[in-house]
């Protein structure tokens, strides 16, 4: 099936709404003006006055960057090269979270592998502290060939992961049924690039070669149509309903598009781990068809 067959564009829409505690941003600015450089030192890099950023690790450190914002609700697209040849060992993330114990956290996480095997795209959603919550996926493209686009659009709804605006994975809320839902803390946009060779490639068999350091991962085009909550507010809980992103769900297409990413490229649902959920799957489980 071609891949150009499940491109489409989105549509934004632009509007101005002056809230005490909440501000609606539509932020497609350089990395100089949305985000900090959180650790590895010169391991990250801002490039081409702004509109590039690299991160790299070595056998010293990774590297990392956060958003200067905070958000609560909106759709979060950032534009990944991932590190090309044997990346085993290593992790790139692109992810929402809030601080504390009790955190939210939306989560795109991509394992490396070994020269010729694919990527893993690790997907958790946490909440008040709690996540397992994972799909996995391989991709249907070679990410360390070029750019492709990763979006979180988050809002009181439903959590939408997708890929070059294909949706891969819908995490609905079920508060109802007391299944716990990120929606009232502010979370910052977060990216590293870290070493995880006791775990992320192969369960842990194959280790980083360190000979191939540094590794690097590139991004650009990060754009966030979201409400930002502004530094001085203690408010958590405004949306914006005149934004496209606020109420956004599956269409016939993207229910089309979802069934063929799960079917054909998904490696592993927590939902059909009956192994690991001996006394019944969560409740979640039972009531969404796509998670």
């Amino acid at each position: 099936m071609a891949q150009s067959d499940y491109y489409s564009n989105s549509k934004a829409s632009a509007i101005v709404l002056a809230i005490s505690c909440l501000i609606v941003a539509a932020s497609a600015g350089s990395f100089y003006d949305e985000m900090d450089i959180t650790f590895g030192g010169e391991r990250a890099k801002i490039l081409n006055g702004g509109q590039d950023l690299s991160l790299s690790l070595d056998q010293y450190s990774g590297s990392g960057f956060q958003s200067k914002n905070e958000y609560l609700f909106g759709r979060f697209d950032m534009q990944l090269k991932l590190v090309p040849g044997n990346s085993a060992g290593s992790v790139t993330t692109f992810y929402l979270s809030s601080q504390g114990a009790g955190h939210d956290e939306i989560d795109f996480e991509f394992l490396g592998n070994s020269t010729g095997n694919p990527y893993t795209i690790h997907t958790n959603v946490y909440s008040q502290g709690k996540g397992d919550k994972e799909q996995q996926f391989h991709l249907w493209f070679d990410p360390t060939a070029a750019f492709h686009t990763y979006t979180i659009v988050w809002n009181a709804q439903r959590i939408i992961f997708l890929i070059d605006n294909i949706p891969v994975r819908v995490f609905s809320n079920h508060e109802a049924a007391g299944v716990p839902f990120p929606k009232s803390q502010p979370m910052r946009v977060y990216a590293s690039l870290w070493n995880a060779d006791d775990w992320a490639t192969q369960g842990g068999r194959v280790k980083t070669d360190w000979t191939k350091a540094p590794f690097t991962a590139s991004y650009r085009k990060f754009n966030a149509n979201a409400n930002k909550v502004s530094p001085n507010s203690k408010s958590t809980s405004s949306e914006n309903e005149n934004q496209s992103w606020s109420t956004q769900g599956l269409d016939a297409a993207g229910r089309n598009r979802i069934r063929w990413v799960q079917n054909k490229h998904m490696i592993y649902n927590y939902c059909n781990d009956y192994s690991r959920f001996p006394n019944g799957l969560p409740v979640e489980c039972t009531r969404s068809r796509f998670l």
